[in-house]
């Protein structure tokens, strides 16, 4: 079993001219997000959405993942021409850039040899080293080599790999998370939560945002940290600062 780590930082890189140009919407930085939280106890820190290029993709690669402890990378690992992201990643750790014997042999079963052509086997190649990251939906697995894990760009291909990455990755402890939903304005309240924040930064982080529902001006209280005593403990007072100013509950 993998020794849990409590402070487990990751960083998502989204790599793509579509999403850039607006032509598709990205759909996997909260999906992501979500699943390392919940699911391994690991935050995103940093995300960054950059073109189909070469250069650029091997300095984001060599800057993040030394920065964070695993770079989750999206898109670029298809069958065609602008599809280098697995080229690029080898070019950055200074790897051979071939096929893996496994990756190739599941992708010729999945199509047959007939019509295994140029573009998919090229779904098998991938930087030297490469462990995989199997792919129940449409067999063209990612990869991980070192604490890069690459996964395809298409949201319900990438949803359907996602656990089996959990292998590869070291656990933190799980961020617990508490929102308490105020009928105010953001600076009635303001000053208050960063005192609060303030006695509690070391344990628990707390997030003010605003909305608008049923005609009225609201605030969403988000409390986040990994001991629920620390969680519990800065929501009574949350709860006693807000009967203290007449302030509508909404939601707890």
């Amino acid at each position: 079993m993998k020794k849990k780590i409590k402070k487990i930082k990751a960083a998502i890189l989204i790599i793509g001219n579509e999403i850039l140009s607006g032509r598709t919407q990205d759909k996997n930085i909260a999906f992501i997000s979500n699943w390392l939280n919940s699911k391994c106890g690991i935050s995103v820190s940093e995300v960054r959405i950059i073109p189909d290029d070469e250069k650029i993709i091997v300095k984001n690669i060599l800057t993040l993942s030394k920065k964070f402890n695993y770079v989750f990378t999206t898109g670029g690992i298809g069958p065609t021409h602008d599809d280098i992201t697995a080229q690029s990643i080898s070019r950055a750790f200074k790897v051979k850039y071939e096929f893996h014997e496994e990756a190739y042999a599941i992708l010729e079963n999945y199509y047959g040899k007939k019509k295994f052509n140029d573009g998919r086997k090229k779904m098998a190649k991938m930087p030297r080293g490469s462990k995989l990251i199997y792919n129940p939906s449409s067999a063209a697995p990612g990869f991980m080599i070192k604490n890069v894990l690459s996964l395809p760009g298409v949201p319900s291909i990438l949803n359907s790999m996602i656990e089996n990455c959990k292998k590869y990755l070291v656990k933190g402890l799980k961020v617990h998370s508490k929102t308490i939903s105020l009928y105010t304005v953001e600076s009635n309240i303001s000053k208050q939560l960063g005192l609060i924040q303030k006695k509690y930064k070391k344990y628990v982080d707390i997030g003010s945002y605003p909305f608008f529902r049923l005609g009225k001006i609201g605030v969403a209280v988000v409390t986040r940290s990994s001991s629920m005593n620390k969680l519990k403990r800065v929501n009574k007072e949350l709860i006693s600062l807000v009967k203290q100013k007449k302030i509508q509950i909404l939601k707890i």
